[in-house]
């Protein structure tokens, strides 16, 4: 029996020993192998991290005028674990929130965890934060912040141009780790294409928090937290004077305005018409507004002036003279027999007169058709093709947007691939005056006029400058150079007929002729079968100095000389007018009345009705 007892004992030594050793083993695991994991969860328990939102950088125009800006704004927030959610009724009628909006917000977004905030309004009024405030106790979780929202200057739009932010999505949230629930991002234009540098770089504060999540101190008295660093401040190539002059003038049509410095670079200004209210954005992305936009046929969000893409017209014999020049087809003594009109095959193409033998200088002047009917057959559309791409014509220009379109300058495979190997020579024809399959945006012929002023060289063109360091020094961005390697000399004999256009007794814009500067450009006119004639014009100033260098489109508006040569006029001087280059009129107050009359009905009016102030 004693000795049974013994056995006994010794059995149950062995198991609890064992017991005692498998607890230490698993003890010891925890302690070194898992300890990195087990402190996380001990220490998400009683530390609380708290982001710092950056302010976003704002804009400022080439002046240093401000574009963009920060502003206050209330924010109403809910944390879902400690919400009653009996309270949302009354909480959407107070707040002016549709119907069920914040039960939809606490279930998109219930999978990031009940602790985190979820905003349910921004750009909340004083009286519904007041509210609020008198009604705390009785809203568990529902506080507000201040955030900031985008302010926009009252005298223009560039909208285009601006962009605007909203709210992150999960693609957004997938994309970039750099962001979280309800940060906000830009979206389009500036605002999209340089978010890396405008939303500058969170900060964190490390709060302890109790079991029941209130706050019980810093932890390690803040030594931890990090400060947020505010995004950069960057500055606009746009002049705003330039901007508003182009916007106003584009008023209640269709079309799109650019203008660039030729030396430079530089965009001073970019309009697109129609465009829409920066300011509906300031807070949210808001719905009504949206669909009213998307549900408008003239498509206002659409950037005409980087995306559109239409055919030339005649501002291409530009492009198609300088480029048989650089062939040696022709120089400036050559003529080109013009009858009143050119036949290929079994087709008569008809020019706009019988202008005999013609140089380049009066085919440019007068906008001879038959010189260019004759001349494309000579240079061919594989050569043409590669000479325009030096102008970045046919290819993106490489602005610093995003929203950008290539247009397109036919080849023989492209022709082969439409129309089969035995495609029909005569559709060379309409490619000689800018028509046909060519097609380019107004950017691309801005980019085109301003690399001819500046005798085919120039920089990238861009809308951001560069930006204002911490102490508020400007520090410049680099771009790269276009050098098209074109002759000086032929370049001068292009601008030698651009100015008779503007300038000369046969001129097809002489009707822009001023005192105030000399303008040299070519207009365009393009058919369209859908209605009226789309109306263009190029143009640079001052002739022998250059300073601005502008493209003007007119969807369904007429003949380039009545329309977009006037309206591009006067960009230049307004232009020219604010940075010295001329002194500005002294206006005619008896006349400006006039003019004001004018303007108030000018939904009926004619374009040069709207457009008739410098």
């Amino acid at each position: 029996m004693t000795q049974l007892s013994s056995t006994r004992k010794t059995v149950l030594s062995t198991i609890i020993i064992g017991i005692f050793l498998l607890y230490s083993l698993k003890l010891v695991q925890m302690q070194i192998f898992f300890y990195n994991k087990y402190e996380g969860k001990s220490t998400g328990n009683s530390i609380k991290i708290v982001e710092q939102t950056p302010l976003r950088g704002v804009l400022y125009d080439r002046n240093l005028n401000l574009m963009v800006d920060n502003i206050p704004s209330y924010t109403v927030r809910i944390t879902p674990a400690d919400y009653d959610t009996t309270m949302s009724p009354l909480l959407e009628t107070m707040l002016s929130l549709p119907k069920d909006t914040i039960s939809y917000i606490l279930q998109k977004y219930k999978k990031y965890g009940k602790y985190h905030t979820i905003r349910i309004k921004r750009g909340a009024g004083f009286e519904e934060i007041g509210w609020l405030e008198e009604n705390s106790e009785r809203l568990p979780g529902v506080d507000y912040v201040i955030e900031i929202r985008r302010g926009y200057h009252d005298g223009f739009s560039a909208a285009h141009v601006l962009g605007y932010i909203k709210e992150t999505n999960e693609n957004d949230l997938k994309r970039d780790s750099f962001y979280t629930v309800g940060d906000n991002i830009g979206m389009n234009g500036i605002e999209k294409s340089y978010e890396k540098i405008l939303r500058g770089d969170k900060g964190y504060n490390y709060i302890l928090v109790n079991a029941a999540r209130k706050t019980i101190g810093r932890f390690h008295d803040g030594a931890d937290d990090k400060q947020s660093i505010k995004g950069r401040d960057l500055v606009l190539s746009l002049d705003s004077t330039t901007q508003a002059t182009a916007e106003r003038v584009m008023h209640g049509r269709s079309g799109a305005i650019v203008a660039i410095e030729p030396s430079s670079g530089e965009v001073l200004a970019l309009s697109s018409s129609p465009d829409y209210l920066l300011s509906k954005f300031s807070d949210a992305t808001p719905a009504e507004y949206m669909r009213e936009l998307l549900a408008n046929p003239l498509k206002p969000q659409f950037n005409r002036a980087t995306m559109s893409t239409h055919s030339p017209g005649s501002t291409f014999k530009v492009l198609v003279s300088l480029c048989a020049l650089e062939l040696g087809i022709i120089n400036e003594h050559s003529t080109i027999n013009c009858p009143g009109s050119f036949t290929y095959g079994k087709r008569k193409f008809r020019c706009h007169g019988a202008h005999g033998a013609t140089t380049v200088y009066r085919a440019l002047e007068g906008s001879c058709n038959v010189f260019f009917y004759k001349l494309i057959f000579q240079i061919g559309v594989d050569r043409l093709n590669e000479f325009a791409k030096k102008f970045r014509i046919g290819t993106k220009t490489g602005i610093d947007l995003l929203e950008e379109s290539k247009g397109l300058i036919p080849t023989s495979k492209y022709y082969e691939k439409v129309y089969g190997k035995q495609w029909p020579k005569g559709i060379l024809v309409s490619v000689g005056i800018g028509q046909g399959e060519v097609s380019v945006t107004p950017l691309q012929l801005a980019l085109m006029t301003a690399l001819i002023a500046n005798n085919g060289k120039t920089y990238e063109p861009h809308l951001v400058k560069g930006y204002l360091d911490e102490k508020k020094k400007f520090v410049p961005f680099h771009f790269d150079e276009i050098n098209t390697g074109v002759s000086p000399r032929n370049v001068a004999i292009i601008k030698k007929g651009m100015w008779l256009v503007v300038n000369g007794g046969l001129g097809t814009a002489k009707n822009i002729r001023t005192s105030e500067v000399v303008v040299a450009g070519k207009t365009g006119t393009v058919q369209n079968v859908h209605g009226k004639n789309h109306s263009l014009f190029i143009g640079f100033a001052p002739y022998d100095n250059p300073k601005i260098a502008v493209a003007v489109l007119f969807e369904n508006a007429g003949y380039g000389a009545d329309v977009a040569a006037p309206v591009a006029e006067k960009v230049i001087l307004a232009y020219l007018r604010s940075t010295g280059v001329i002194k500005k009129k002294k206006p005619d107050t008896q006349e400006e009345n006039k003019k004001n009359i004018k303007r108030k009905n000018a939904d009926t009016t004619d374009l040069l009705t709207l457009i008739d102030e410098d």
